[in-house]
């Protein structure tokens, strides 16, 4: 059994699940700063100065009791909350990631298809098929 781990562990397969982990976590940190820093800043100020981060509902009140201004407030007051507006972030950041990793495996598709269309060039004959040709070709002309 070790020696079938070692095997699959030194796999090229291994290595390239590896890399596209590690790839994977950092293309997720950027999408996370993409939302939070870039896209939803914007809607919220397009929909009244709403903070998406701070949309939560307070089910139960804190040590200090609400209303409390943000989730952070609420969060240090010892609150329970629904945080929804965090839930908005997450679904438009994978979102993202969705779209994006759509687009690739549609272009990799897409490449795929285009070599299977293109007909391949019958290839080059070898020297041996060659002379055997000309043989051919000189016992048919003695005949």
């Amino acid at each position: 059994m070790l020696k079938e781990f070692k095997e699959f562990a030194v796999k090229g397969n291994m290595l390239d699940m590896a890399v596209g982990i590690i790839i994977g976590a950092a293309f997720g940190t950027v999408v996370t700063s993409l939302v939070n820093d870039v896209l939803m800043p914007p809607v919220g100020m397009l929909m009244g100065g709403v903070d998406f981060t701070d949309l939560f509902i307070t089910l139960q009140q804190g040590v200090a009791p609400g209303p409390y201004s943000t989730l952070e407030a609420a969060q240090e007051a010892g609150a329970v909350t629904i945080n929804y507006g965090m839930f908005v972030n997450s679904i438009v950041s994978f979102l993202i990631v969705a779209f994006a990793v759509f687009m690739v495996v549609r272009n990799f598709n897409k490449m795929k298809r285009q070599e299977e269309e293109a007909p391949k060039a019958p290839p080059a004959p070898s020297a041996e098929e060659v002379l055997l040709t000309e043989i051919r070709d000189a016992l048919r002309a003695q005949s």
